[in-house]
């Protein structure tokens, strides 16, 4: 279950990125964001802002064009 979800549909990079850090750092550690986002470069964005950042990529699905990418907050 997500601490928090955020609805980025329609934005491109970098703001779905940008929007989900400054997000997380409203979260506490080990906390989980789900974001919905519709920008096709942000599976590969958001795994690379993970590898950046410590963070750590639960989850990338895709349906009907909208991806769902799961985040778990770096302990």
């Amino acid at each position: 279950m997500a601490s928090k979800a955020l609805d980025l549909k329609g934005l491109v990079c970098p703001l779905p990125v940008l929007r989900a850090n400054k997000a997380m750092k409203a979260l506490a550690p080990g906390d989980v964001l789900e974001i919905e986002v519709t920008d096709p470069a942000a599976p590969a964005d958001f795994r690379a802002y993970c590898k950046t950042a410590g963070h750590e990529l639960l989850e990338t699905r895709e349906e009907a064009d909208v991806f769902a990418i799961v985040l778990r907050k770096r302990s």
